[in-house]
């Protein structure tokens, strides 16, 4: 009811119910990006691709400088080109061979490229290397590239990471997920049950990042996803 009168107003304010449509749909998204965060960004892709532009730049200018390659690869891997990510990491890498982080970056470009017995070895390696290099994200990538091949495996990558970052409820959605997959719908539920309360048990800084995979769990909890 407050949605239909808000409407009647600023087509009132407006004098046009489209523009007073548009500003509404405005509205309703930044609040959602600001308590949710289930959509994406609309400004973010802009953002990335002048830094990138800038990136490209100093790059020309200076072609051996290798924190700009870095953030360059970074960017491309958000914007899921791998493959140019991954030619720039692997010069970074002959560089930097004893970053651990480099070395799962590098990982997870050659997983998403298919390439998975490769990104799985570099992965595996940077763990042994520091065991909480980015802070565990490296093993929900191998379980999402070995989810539809090798399940057990899958799942017993999401249960490292859950151990490694107790905090994140993105594991143990992922695993609901899994579980869901593999028809076991009663480990489902338990693992999207974990998310909702792990959720409720985070300070509320850390709520902000984890709201959307305590939402989706609730969904695929009551459609016995």
């Amino acid at each position: 009811m407050s949605k239909v009168l808000l409407f009647f107003l600023l087509t009132w304010l407006t004098g046009s119910p489209i523009v007073a449509i548009i500003v509404l749909l405005i509205v309703f998204y930044a609040l959602e990006r600001r308590f949710i965060g289930l959509t994406p960004s609309v400004t973010k892709p802009i953002r990335q691709s002048r830094r990138l532009s800038k990136l490209r730049q100093e790059l020309r200018l200076s072609p051996h400088q290798t924190s700009a390659k870095l953030d360059a690869a970074r960017i491309l891997m958000e914007k899921k080109r791998y493959r140019e990510a991954a030619e720039l990491l692997e010069q970074v890498f002959a560089v930097m061979e004893d970053s651990a982080e480099v070395r799962a970056e590098l990982g997870i470009c050659r997983l998403k490229l298919g390439e998975l017995q490769e990104g799985e070895r570099l992965i595996l390696e940077a763990f042994e290397m520091n065991p909480r290099v980015k802070y565990g994200e490296p093993y929900l990538r191998l379980a999402e590239a070995w989810a539809d091949r090798e399940p057990a495996k899958a799942i017993h990558y999401l249960e490292t990471f859950g151990s490694v970052n107790s905090s994140s409820c993105e594991a143990y959605y992922r695993l609901g997920r899994l579980y869901g997959r593999l028809g076991d719908k009663e480990k489902a539920r338990g693992a999207y049950r974990e998310t909702v309360e792990l959720y409720r048990g985070l300070p509320k800084y850390r709520r902000r990042f984890e709201r959307r995979w305590a939402l989706l769990a609730r969904y695929y909890s009551m459609t016995n996803g």
